[in-house]
């Protein structure tokens, strides 16, 4: 009996990927299984292969737990539909959609083709595993990822995020420990001189020239 080795790619995480071995009379929904015994994700949600061209158009639908609509238009079900029934090049690709609700695409594309199956082998098999899939948020995890962020948030250190180094305490020290914010202090203390200055020239102009003209009316 032949083996599928098929790869499966995010299609927007294409960096991440799993390599599964598969026999040919084992169904689409052997196949959707093990794709998410290797992402951690709930197989038991509505999803679709779908039979693919070379650039990923798709074609006949391959469900499982489909809506009422697909049931009615007679759409063909993953656990009664064997792959080798479906594979008519040895580069077979196919588009699939996890989850309609917080749908995920991926690309499916049959790499190799093994004549005999390894009797020591369950199968389907995880042949190989690169990148860690991207979580999904959904009611029975949003707490914890918030939590977790929090975390994050809270163990901020302000000065392993600003790149100090132990040489930058001369310079604190030499700022006469004012901080960071010496040269605004000294500014607003330049400020409050000029604004007294000028303030001293208005009294005298007001004591003097208004008092003169006064005096000639």
């Amino acid at each position: 009996m032949a083996i599928y080795r098929f790869r499966v790619s995010f299609e927007d995480y294409d960096d991440i990927t799993r390599e599964i071995d598969i026999k040919s009379n084992q169904t689409f929904e052997d196949l959707h299984r093990a794709i998410h015994r290797s992402t951690g994700y709930n197989a038991d949600k509505s999803s679709s292969f779908y039979v693919s061209t070379d650039n990923w158009i798709k074609g006949e639908e391959i469900a499982i737990h489909p809506t009422q609509r697909k049931i009615d238009n007679g759409v063909t079900l993953m656990e009664k539909s064997k792959l080798s029934n479906f594979i008519e090049d040895p580069h077979q690709k196919f588009y699939y959609i996890y989850n309609f609700e917080r749908p995920y695409d991926f690309h499916v594309e049959l790499i190799k083709i093994i004549l005999d199956n390894d009797p020591k082998i369950e199968y389907p098999y995880l042949v190989k595993s690169v990148g860690e899939a991207p979580k999904i948020i959904d009611k029975s995890n949003i707490d914890s990822i918030v939590a977790s962020s929090s975390a994050a948030d809270n163990d901020f250190d302000f000065l392993n995020e600003m790149d100090f180094v132990p040489e930058d305490t001369d310079e604190l020290e030499a700022m006469g420990g004012r901080g960071i914010n010496a040269q605004e202090e000294e500014h607003d203390e330049e400020e409050e001189e000029q604004e007294d200055e000028y303030g001293d020239g208005e009294d005298d102009y007001g004591n003097d020239d208004y008092g003169n003209d006064k005096d000639d009316y």
